[in-house]
C-alpha cells in the first residue's frame, strides 16, 4: 500500500511506463474499520504531469499538485506494470537533432 506522494515519486522515476493501481478508501477504526476499493486506475508519469485513466475510461492529465489533490485521501495498492509504454521519446532523444556529417 502506498500514499499518493510515494506513488508519485515511484511514477516519476519510471516516466513513460504505465502502471495499474487500485484506489482504496479506509474508514472507521477497530472492528468497524472498512476498506472500499474505488476502482482501478492506469497511471503514467509524463514530464511534469501524470496521465490518469480512471475506471470509466476517462483520461486526464494532472499536474503533480493536482494528482496529490485528487488522490490525497486514498491509499493506493502496489503499482503493477501493464507492459504499456506511452512515451518512447527518451529512447530516441540521442539521435534527434544530431548529424553524422563531418
Amino acid at each position: 500500500m502506498l500514499a499518493p506522494s510515494e506513488l508519485l515519486s515511484f511514477l516519476m522515476t519510471r516516466g513513460g511506463r504505465e502502471y495499474r493501481v487500485t484506489a482504496l478508501l479506509f474508514s472507521g477504526r477497530g472492528r468497524k474499520a472498512t476498506v472500499r476499493a474505488l476502482g482501478e486506475y492506469h497511471l503514467t508519469s509524463r514530464g511534469d504531469q501524470v496521465q490518469a485513466t480512471g475506471p470509466t475510461g476517462q483520461t486526464r492529465a494532472l499536474s503533480h499538485m493536482e494528482f496529490l489533490q485528487v488522490f490525497g485521501s486514498y491509499t493506493l495498492s502496489s503499482p503493477e506494470p501493464t507492459g504499456r509504454m506511452t512515451d518512447l521519446g527518451p529512447l530516441f532523444a540521442e539521435g534527434v537533432g544530431t548529424s553524422n556529417q563531418q
